[in-house]
């Protein structure tokens, strides 16, 4: 009987300590996916459809955010940002070569903001978010969509 408790200790034991094994790998993966995202982003974001634009940062981060920032010649900046678990779909419109591709939310949950604009600054709430991209070939746009998604289901999942 000694012996069934001592087994049943050490076995306990063992699953306490490759309990942190199994939580860090999700987040290896979480860093993963949000790196291919981002890899596949800055790759694939055609500046040159703004001769205006001076700078830009595009982001997919472990954490589940999307943030995407413009900075103009003039000084003006443009910023979005969503929560992945907010994603509903992306949309694609072009070629492989050129085209656009938009990101969509649930409801209005792109913060768009705008900074140093002329017009004066803005602050508002949507629904989509515009990607002027090039080389976005049917493979690497159903890549992305599904990594997009997984990342929303980990966003959303109750560990989180």
């Amino acid at each position: 009987m000694v012996e069934r408790y001592k087994r049943a200790a050490n076995i306990l034991t063992l699953m306490i300590c490759l309990l942190p094994l199994f939580c860090f790998k999700k987040a290896a993966d979480t860093a993963l996916l949000a790196a291919w995202a981002n890899r596949c982003l800055t790759e694939s974001f055609d500046p040159r459809s703004d001769a205006k634009l001076k700078k830009w940062e595009i982001s997919v981060t472990p954490d589940f955010f999307v943030r995407l920032r413009k900075t103009y010649a003039k000084g003006k900046q443009e910023y979005y940002s969503f929560s992945l678990g907010r994603f509903r779909d992306m949309n694609y419109w072009g070629t492989a070569k050129a085209g656009r591709l938009d990101l969509l939310t649930v409801d209005d949950d792109i913060i768009s903001q705008t900074y140093n604009d002329r017009k004066g600054d803005m602050d508002k709430m949507v629904n989509l978010m515009s990607l002027p991209v090039k080389n976005m070939q049917a493979e690497r746009l159903d890549s992305l969509r599904n990594i997009l998604m997984r990342l929303k289901d980990e966003a959303n999942s109750p560990a989180q």
